[in-house]
């Protein structure tokens, strides 16, 4: 047994990069034999709606799916490649298949550096693809000690916030229909970004009073478009603005902050622990996604980085099933806005996972993710 001097020393020499405890690697851990089994797929996830945003309109999403076998235990991932950072889901999977001999070679208690070679191996462009790689082995391990992983990270469930619900761009009449499909949900999230901005707003409203976010996909590329915009949202009972810029127009994006009232959360703009520091200049925030920052354990560093440079954080997702979203939902007790609604949007979800009760989130209390698997 670890006793607290050693702990401490462990944690010490972890640093502010190590997403877990060090438990793991205690005496108590059971031994391990031979490889593990690495299986992908592509699920073709059915969405209820069809969902347009400013780069974007479809009916459905392929997502990249994993399962970690070893030990008799399945450790299950999921990874939503985004095209705006040119990922595919063919290429994802063909990535993973193309090491899936070193995947399931190393050992999982050995996570850090396991991860680590992991995500070398798969190169800068397959962030979602290391997600569903890491997911599965943070199932897996979770599994292996038989605890929650809200627990694993020290998280109390309790502490899971209200999740927004996402309204996509459509006509004023779908609009209105999907805000009131969204009645149990306390906060709405709406996409914004097009001319007809002001009209999705005024549907919105015509429906509900409830506190709104927006999310502009950077959409707008006139600054004092966007400062124009923005303060007409906030006589509107919008509480924050994502994104309302290219990412690229740093200097631009610092501008439209100085002139509005809103914290300006960074999304695109954000694709590595690195750029906080910077980002600090021009936004107030950061939305964290495990498909972007490759997993659960490079979304925890991300998240305490910006919570030391005193930002705000948004744990969002992609359109994904309840895989992803569970898994970033164990994350859920560390931010500030939860954007987790992505597996509400699909109508074939394969598994069964976090709970949504007027808004807020309630987590399984399974071992590992806690999924449910209801269909192959």
């Amino acid at each position: 047994m670890m006793n607290r001097r050693d702990w401490l020393k462990a944690a010490g020499a972890a640093g502010v990069g190590a997403a877990m405890p060090a438990a793991l690697h205690g005496a108590e851990s059971p031994s391990m034999g031979g490889n593990a089994v690495v299986k992908t797929e592509l699920k073709r996830l059915l969405l209820r709606h069809t969902w347009t945003t400013t780069m974007s309109s479809s009916a459905y999403r392929d997502t990249i799916h994993l399962q970690y076998e070893r030990d008799g235990i399945t450790g299950f991932g999921e990874g939503a490649p985004i095209v705006r950072f040119k990922e595919y889901p063919e290429q994802a999977k063909q990535a993973i298949d193309a090491i899936a001999g070193q995947i399931g070679a190393r050992d999982p208690k050995k996570f850090d550096k396991f991860l680590a070679d992991v995500r070398r191996s798969l190169g800068d462009g397959q962030h979602a693809a290391m997600a569903a790689v890491d997911i599965a082995v943070c199932d897996w391990l979770g599994k292996k000690l038989g605890i929650p992983l809200y627990q694993y990270f020290g998280l109390d469930p309790a502490d899971a916030p209200v999740t927004t619900f996402s309204i996509g761009i459509d006509t004023p009449e779908i609009t209105r229909q999907k805000t009131r499909e969204a009645e149990d949900f306390p906060v709405l999230k709406v996409k914004v970004g097009l001319q007809s901005d002001e009209e999705t707003i005024e549907a919105v409203r015509s429906v509900t009073k409830k506190p709104l976010r927006v999310d502009a996909n950077e959409g707008w590329t006139d600054k004092e478009e966007a400062v124009r915009k923005i303060n007409w949202l906030e006589t509107q009972g919008v509480e924050l603005i994502e994104q309302p810029m290219p990412a690229h127009m740093f200097e631009e994006i610092k501008y439209v902050r100085s002139k509005v009232h809103m914290p300006v959360i960074a999304d695109e703009a954000c694709t590595e622990a690195s750029m906080i520091p910077r980002l600090k200049e021009a936004y107030d925030g950061i939305n964290v996604k495990l498909d972007k920052s490759g997993g659960m354990m490079e979304a925890y560093r991300w998240i305490k980085f910006a919570r030391a440079m005193n930002m705000k954080v948004m744990l969002g997702c992609m359109i994904s099933s309840s895989c992803s979203v569970t898994a970033a939902a164990h994350l859920s007790p560390l931010v500030d806005y939860p954007d987790l609604d992505g597996n509400l949007l699909i109508a074939n979800d394969p598994y069964e996972g976090v709970k949504v009760r007027k808004g807020k989130l309630i987590l399984p209390s399974g071992p590992g993710l806690g999924l449910k698997i209801l269909a192959s």
